[in-house]
């Protein structure tokens, strides 16, 4: 499966994102591909951004 973004207008949104969590977890992204980032600063990117939307979520209940 290729990795697309299901709303195309949400996009922009999820790089802003995305690049909010990368420097709130210290790693420095670029536009574009970021293809030299390690395994483990990949994940810090990811496991930030799940955390945001888990907090993100409890607080809405």
């Amino acid at each position: 499966m290729a990795n697309r973004t299901l709303v195309p207008q949400a996009r922009e949104g999820l790089n802003k994102f995305k690049m909010e969590a990368a420097s709130e977890v210290g790693v420095t992204l670029k536009d574009g591909y970021n293809g030299e980032l390690t395994s483990r600063e990949a994940g810090s990117i990811g496991g930030q951004m799940v955390k945001k939307m888990v907090e993100s979520y409890e607080k809405n209940l």
